[in-house]
């Protein structure tokens, strides 16, 4: 697929924000939709909302509607052998296709990002039904990533044309308490990082909110570096990783070797109580990295006061980390795929605004002993 080149991109002085209300949906396109639904529903809680296939009239894919919260995932799948769908999930596996943003006004943030150099995705085009109509417009990002942005406000029905009501037949799809998406992170290749920042402040009109090196970010064996880009409220926020030069394999270039292309390589999902959160995910067979109980030896200390009691953490391998604004609580899941690529972040936010840079030797090392076992370290 013929992407954007972020050295394509134009140079811009003093870019607005694009006006942003939030994240719409993230869509994954997977080798089997239903059955990726049922383990959405089943382990992580989610609600079917909305179905399209060859039932309402789509002869090509089959598209499952899931939300919880703020949160809505859409899990498409190819119903033809030669497909961009098929294709895209024969390179990469499961993954991430689409961020969808919402917007007030989706042609007017086409327009705006391709007169500032994004390769447009489609050109804006709108959907009607009885529920009213829908207007979308996309752009192309790293990789085969794709941000669409959706202009929803004359529309009342469960997704969005072309889609109808469904409901679950799972026999366990109640929530586990995830709120929204937090951030969602990107992994690029080597040297790419500080050209997709420039293409998010140039085009997106985000700024850089945080800078992580390979001194915050490495261990024995790897490193990796990081910049976390936001938009103006603050609702939408993108991390960027690239490699960096270690003794061994850094989990970004494991994620590239099997992703093939950049892509984004985890969401991150707040909730209001992480404890009674994933001590459900684990019920229910949700695996997580682990780090060693000598973490929690000085935590205390490294963290200050915090409400919860530090031996009921211990029990869930929960990580802690503070800054100016508060301190945080995370947990990252093992992938969630037998590639070792997308995976998620549960995050309970009490305050602060970082993304937990004093659990990444920890988060990292836990990571290595998952790579030793595959044989990519």
């Amino acid at each position: 697929m013929d992407t954007l080149t972020a050295t394509d991109v134009q140079t811009t002085q003093a870019v607005d924000f694009l006006p942003l209300k939030g994240t719409d949906y993230v869509e994954f396109y997977v080798g089997n939709a239903k059955q990726s639904a049922y383990y959405y529903q089943a382990a992580f809680g989610f609600e079917l909302v909305a179905y399209a296939g060859p039932e309402t009239g789509l002869r090509d894919r089959a598209s499952y509607v899931l939300q919880q919260g703020k949160i809505r995932f859409v899990l498409t799948t190819s119903l033809l052998p030669e497909s961009d769908i098929t294709k895209h999930v024969a390179l990469h596996g499961d993954g991430v296709k689409v961020m969808a943003l919402w917007v007030d006004d989706a042609r007017s943030a086409w327009e705006e990002t391709t007169k500032r150099g994004a390769k447009s995705a489609f050109e804006p085009y709108t959907l009607e039904d009885e529920h009213g109509s829908v207007t979308l417009s996309g752009i192309y990002t790293y990789g085969e990533t794709i941000h669409t942005f959706v202009e929803r406000t004359n529309y009342s029905g469960p997704f969005m044309p072309g889609f109808v009501a469904k409901s679950s037949a799972v026999p366990q799809p109640t929530s586990v308490g995830l709120l929204h998406v937090d951030h969602c992170v990107g992994n690029v290749g080597w040297g790419e990082m500080n050209q997709w920042v420039k293409f998010y402040e140039d085009v997106m009109g985000f700024k850089l909110l945080l800078t992580f090196d390979d001194e915050d970010i490495s261990t024995e064996y790897s490193a990796l570096m990081s910049k976390v880009m936001s938009n103006g409220n603050g609702y939408v926020k993108f991390p960027i990783n690239e490699p960096a030069e270690g003794k061994k394999k850094s989990q970004i270039e494991e994620y590239l070797d099997y992703y093939h292309t950049p892509g984004v390589q985890h969401v991150a999902i707040a909730t209001k109580d992480i404890r009674t959160t994933v001590t459900e995910l684990r019920r229910r067979g949700v695996e997580f990295l682990s780090v060693p109980a000598s973490y929690y030896e000085d935590l205390a200390e490294r963290v200050g006061a915090i409400d919860e009691d530090i031996e009921s953490l211990k029990a869930l391998n929960l990580l802690v980390d503070r800054d100016d604004e508060g301190y945080l609580l995370q947990i990252f899941t093992k992938p969630v795929e037998d590639r070792p690529t997308v995976f998620y972040e549960i995050i309970q936010r009490k305050g602060a605004k970082s993304f937990g840079k004093g659990n990444f030797k920890a988060l990292f090392e836990s990571i290595e002993r998952e790579q030793a076992l595959r044989g990519n370290l």
